[in-house]
């Protein structure tokens, strides 16, 4: 890939990304603006393509959210996480991990896990299914205690909204 090119896409995906799958992406995400229906059928049309790629995951389940589809992300995102898992060689179930007993920030596959579960937790927290969202979030204390992956800021959106409620 040249230099100026990187410059032209629109999202900077995962560096290891097959460049087929980044083109459809990167035409899925300039379409998401202007043709919400070609759009999904290129997020999709990448995922087909390789259906392993997490970035597909993770970019069809931004764009639903973004719709404000949230069942649909939802779905996209526990996909995403049963994908990562087994790339990990680590249980689909998130109540199944365990602190300590896996290294969630040992390489991409997991911190996409990470990741995916806070966009899990965030999707909860936006489909009022708040006692779910709090398990998830008391899990990513355990498994991101650095806090890599920005939980916190989910935490606090959560005790906001226990706040707002009282």
């Amino acid at each position: 890939m040249n230099p100026a090119a990187v410059f032209e896409e629109r999202v900077l995906f995962s560096p290891n990304l097959p460049d087929a799958v980044n083109q459809l992406l990167q035409a899925a995400v300039a379409a998401s603006h202007t043709d919400k229906p070609l759009a999904e059928r290129l997020f999709k049309q990448a995922q087909q393509l390789d259906s392993r790629c997490l970035q597909t995951h993770f970019a069809l389940y931004k764009f639903y959210f973004y719709q404000g589809r949230l069942h649909e992300a939802e779905r996209e995102v526990i996909a995403g996480l049963e994908e990562a898992a087994q790339q990990g060689n680590f249980p689909g179930d998130y109540r199944r991990l365990a602190r300590g007993q896996w290294n969630m920030y040992a390489n991409e596959t997991s911190l996409f896990y990470l990741y995916t579960l806070k966009a899990l937790a965030f999707i909860k927290l936006r489909l009022q299914q708040d006692a779910e969202a709090r398990v998830i979030l008391a899990l990513m204390q355990e498994l991101d205690p650095e806090d890599r992956c920005g939980g916190s800021v989910i935490m606090s959106l959560a005790a906001a909204l226990d706040e707002e409620a009282t």
